[in-house]
């Protein structure tokens, strides 16, 4: 009997000269490339994910301070998934198996049930729809309250982005925020938002990455005429160049240069740039949080074009 992969079932969709390999461990993007190069720096069939590539980040983004919230009077803990610095991250469905829904050449539902457990006794109905089409990768995530309470809800996804240069130092870079959000020595936002202008976080421009060490969430995005904000990665020519694009559910966005990974040889090969509907700590700050009454329904829509 042949080996299980460590991120399970590998589901490939594909358009023209653009394919993407999406995973049951985790519902993630594991790979996506045109023209057989690579958009997304991803892992390997016979790897564990790691360092959150490609995954979903429900139903919170980023990390929350000591695993504990407060909600509807009642205080909840989470497991600590990041214990050196006693916090929780990146939500709880990475490593849960999801269930591939609707699936066509081109296109494919990832579905999962979040039940009720210790820290986040609500039910959560989630479906990721996986899309490839003129327009490059659309990543459109629903989530459903199924349950018979409110609950707290936010979305996020963390694909490691690259233009083909051996280190992210030399690609440019430019995103379209007026903030950033000021952390503290456990990454967690100190409730100042501090204004890019004048600080090594100043990418209103394209500009070269250079040194810059960014593990930062972006705030006060700015959107085109069409309602969506973008962000653009280039080589230093120019070419390839790619445009991650956001709807207007999608409040903030992490920027990570990685070199906090713990695996050498990938540090600052890639840039993390995550869509988040809020900030980090949302659970225990309430900046941007989303509060689902039963039966409701929120969609949010990312995507990347090469």
């Amino acid at each position: 009997m042949a080996a299980f992969p460590p991120s399970g079932r590998q589901y490939v969709i594909s358009h023209g000269t653009q394919r993407a390999v999406i995973t049951e461990v985790g519902g993630g993007l594991r790979t996506y490339a045109v023209d057989g190069k690579d958009v997304v720096d991803g892992y390997a069939e016979d790897e564990i994910c790691s360092a959150a590539r490609g995954a979903p980040l429900l139903p919170w983004p980023n990390r929350l301070q000591d695993g504990r919230y407060e909600f509807g009077g009642v205080t909840h803990q989470t497991p600590l998934s990041e214990p050196d610095r006693g916090n929780a991250i990146h939500g709880l469905t990475r490593w849960l198996s999801w269930t591939a829904g609707d699936q066509e050449a081109d296109r494919v539902v990832m579905e999962l049930l979040l039940h009720p457990q210790e820290g986040y006794p609500f039910t959560l109905s989630l479906a990721i729809d996986y899309r490839l089409s003129e327009r490059g990768l659309t990543v459109e995530t629903r989530a459903t309250n199924t349950g018979s309470q409110a609950l707290p809800y936010g979305a996020g996804h963390h694909p490691y982005l690259t233009v083909g240069t051996e280190r992210i130092d030399d690609a440019r870079l430019r995103i379209p925020a007026l903030m950033y959000l000021e952390v503290d020595e456990r990454q967690i936002p100190t409730g100042r938002a501090l204004p890019v202008q004048g600080s090594a976080a100043n990418f209103l421009e394209l500009r070269r990455i250079g040194s810059a060490k960014l593990d930062t969430a972006f705030a006060s995005l700015l959107s085109d005429a069409d309602g969506l904000t973008r962000v653009e990665l280039q080589a230093p020519g120019g070419q390839p160049s790619l445009t991650l694009w956001m709807d207007k559910t999608y409040r903030f966005i992490m920027a990570f240069t990685g070199d906090a990974i713990p695996q050498l040889d990938r540090r600052r090969r890639s840039l993390s740039l995550e869509p988040m509907t809020c900030a980090p700590n949302a659970f225990r700050s309430g900046d941007g949080l989303i509060v689902l009454a039963p039966g409701q329904s929120i969609s949010s829509v990312w995507g990347i074009l090469r």
